[in-house]
Formats: structure tokens, C-alpha cells, sequence
């Protein structure tokens, strides 16, 4: 982890749908203290504090237009200055786009801040369709499980709280899963390179198991970008 004089760690956690993102984030959020933050979170939040980046988001969603890179940075700043993220933050979604990630990089650098490291979980595309398409989820506790690799212990009963309700998402499926797969790599491999060129990035193997990837992403985070 970072020192006293750097507030806060902040972490880029890469990955397309399926690659395990919100399980390993909620893993370091208990290792480590660090608080998860996606564009929706962050901006939903926002809005419901009514400050003002928030409300000048709720402007522009409530008209139906996207939330201008500026507004996302500043909604971002302010919840970085929140009490609970006083140890580092996992970013989850933003930034898509090296223009992004280098006004990221300028509001950090004003307050004596930098990318700690960004994460990319590399995946085998095949796999992470069956993947992605197996999933589903109480829709009582919200836990998560999967056709093959993550089954209830009894058909059809919640491990965690026993309900019986499942859902799954309808663009849980091998067509769309193909499509957003080849529209993350398009879109994420600028990024990927900009942050190689700045030393940050770590590439780790996510078809491990997940307690193979956590330990390894618990290393990173312990021992910093270095």
C-alpha cells in the first residue's frame, strides 16, 4: 500500500464481462479497505447528495444525454475526498479511453496522486462466452452462481440465504457475449497500451481459479506499481 503522503491507493481493474471483475474488487475491498466505485455508482450517488457536479449530471441524464468526461471527473474528485475512501479506490469502468485516462492522470496530479497500478484480467475469449452465459443470480440475496462452475449446493436453493428465486440477465447469452467481447478489446486496447507505456499495468491470467487470481491481485495492491 501506498505512504502517508499519497491519500489514497487508486486502482484500475480491467476486464470484458464475465472476467470476474466484481468478485475479485469485492475481495479487495475486504483485504484492504479500498471501495469500489463504477461511472453508475458514482454518478447515481452524486445525484442523490444533489452536489453540484451531481446535479449538473442529473441535468444532462434527465434530458438524455451522455455525461460529458469533465462532469464524470468531477463527480469522481469529490467522492475521493469522502472519509471511506481515505485508503484507495478501485475505478471499475472508467476510464474506456486514453483520453480519459489522462484527464484521470491531470485530477490526480492535483492533489499529489497517481494511478497505482491498472490491472487488465486476461481471458481466453471461448471460455468467457460459457461463461458469461451460464450465469445467473439469486434474485432474493443477489449472489452469484453458474450452470457449470458455480452451482447451489441444492437445486434451486440459495447457498447464502435459500431463496428460490433466480433470474438471468437476457444479454446473458453466446451471441452477445461475442459482441461485447470484440467491442471491449477494440476499446480497451489503447488503454491497455497507455498504461504500459507508463509502467502501471500488470496483466494477470483470470482463467485461474478465482483464489489464485485474488492472491495474486493482493500481491499487486500490497506491493504497489513497482
Amino acid at each position: 500500500m501506498g505512504d502517508a503522503d499519497s491519500r489514497a491507493e487508486v486502482l484500475i481493474l480491467l476486464g470484458p464481462p464475465g472476467a470476474g471483475k466484481g468478485t475479485q474488487a469485492r475481495m479487495l475491498e475486504e483485504r484492504f479497505g479500498l471501495i469500489q466505485l463504477s461511472t453508475g455508482d458514482l454518478l447515481r450517488g452524486a445525484v442523490a447528495a444533489q452536489t453540484p457536479a451531481g446535479m449538473a449530471a442529473k441535468s444532462v441524464m434527465e434530458a438524455g444525454g451522455l455525461v460529458s468526461d469533465d462532469i464524470v471527473l468531477a463527480v469522481l474528485k469529490d467522492r475521493m475526498q469522502a472519509p471511506d475512501v481515505s485508503r484507495g479506490v478501485i475505478l471499475d469502468g472508467f476510464p474506456r479511453t486514453d483520453g480519459q485516462a489522462a484527464a484521470l492522470d491531470g485530477m490526480l496530479a492535483d492533489t499529489g496522486q497517481k494511478v497505482t497500478a491498472a490491472i487488465s484480467l486476461e481471458v481466453d475469449d471461448e471460455a468467457m462466452v460459457g461463461r458469461v452465459a451460464g450465469r445467473f443470480t439469486c434474485a432474493s440475496c443477489g449472489e452469484g452462481y453458474h450452470d457449470d462452475f458455480k452451482r447451489t449446493a441444492r437445486q434451486g436453493v440459495c447457498d447464502k440465504c435459500q431463496g428460490t428465486d433466480f433470474s438471468r440477465r437476457a444479454d446473458d447469452n453466446a451471441e452477445t457475449a461475442r459482441a461485447r467481447l470484440k467491442a471491449y478489446h477494440a476499446q480497451t486496447a489503447p488503454l491497455i497500451a497507455y498504461y504500459e507505456k507508463q509502467g502501471v499495468l500488470k496483466t494477470v491470467d483470470a482463467m485461474r481459479p478465482i483464489a489464485v487470481i485474488a492472491e495474486t491481485l493482493q500481491s499487486v495492491v500490497a506491493n504497489g506499481a513497482g
